[in-house]
């Protein structure tokens, strides 16, 4: 009866421990994009530190401009970037084409522009946008956008762990707005290895993140380490506290 009642306890604190991980709703999928509904270009693409850029003025044919054509500069914290003839210009929140028309109309003082279109800037590093893969994972984190990042192209690099709930993963889009619930949906990657089923393989925004959730074993594995490991640390060694108010761990 005493084992009965502690299984009973211990299946329902595993309940409301995991119960917290999943609170997907099917229909929340809407609200993602599929790789083959979208096509990928930088014209909206909003420039933000470290972003990185090239800029290319080919048409233009003063032999000075050497010092621009080809530079490659990195948008620093201010959101700024630098010539030596044209001072500071403000990158941040341009479009590249927003950044190229700001070029122009800067270099036209200075050098010969021909053509409708002299300068070109390309987005070279897009650093400044991330997603992120979370939990039981081998290398979880931000990764870097790329514009054209899947479900299945983010979750095969961060490779789930042993411990990974493999069929119960959560991709979330997170809302800016209190008053908007973040779309989650869940997705069975066992099945899409297995069986290529690919109808959840959205296509990733920015800020999105992936959820992968420990099995119920991984859970209670978890918990266990979770107690055992300050009483272990506490019989392993101990404190050593100086006279100048600092501490180091000591052993025995």
């Amino acid at each position: 009866m005493l084992l009965r009642s502690i299984n009973l306890i211990t299946l329902l604190l595993i309940s409301i421990g995991l119960s917290g991980c999943f609170s997907s709703n099917p229909e929340s999928i809407k609200a993602f994009a599929m790789p083959n509904e979208v096509n990928t270009t930088t014209d909206n693409y909003i420039l933000q530190p470290p972003d990185q850029i090239l800029i290319h003025c080919k048409k233009i044919t003063d032999s000075s401009v050497a010092g621009i054509h080809g530079v490659s500069q990195t948008i620093r914290p201010d959101g700024k970037i630098s010539f030596e003839d044209l001072g500071e210009i403000e990158a941040a929140g341009k479009t590249p084409l927003q950044l190229a028309k700001i070029l122009e109309s800067k270099m036209i003082d200075f050098y010969d522009l021909t053509g409708d279109h002299p300068i070109d800037v390309q987005l070279v590093g897009n650093n400044s946008k991330t997603y992120y893969v979370l939990g039981q994972v081998l290398a979880p984190g931000p990764r870097m956008y790329t514009g054209r990042d899947s479900l299945l192209d983010a979750i095969t690099v961060a490779r789930p762990n042993p411990m990974a709930w493999i069929e119960r993963i959560q991709v979330i889009r997170p809302s800016h707005d209190k008053n908007v619930k973040p779309e989650i949906f869940e997705v069975n990657f066992d099945r899409m290895m297995a069986h290529g089923d690919t109808t959840k393989n959205v296509l990733l925004q920015e800020g999105d993140i992936i959820y992968v959730p420990p099995t119920v074993l991984g859970w209670i594995s978890l918990k266990i380490e979770e107690v055992i490991r300050p009483i272990a640390r506490a019989f392993s060694g101990y404190y050593i506290v100086d006279s100048g108010g600092s501490s180091r761990y000591g052993g025995y």
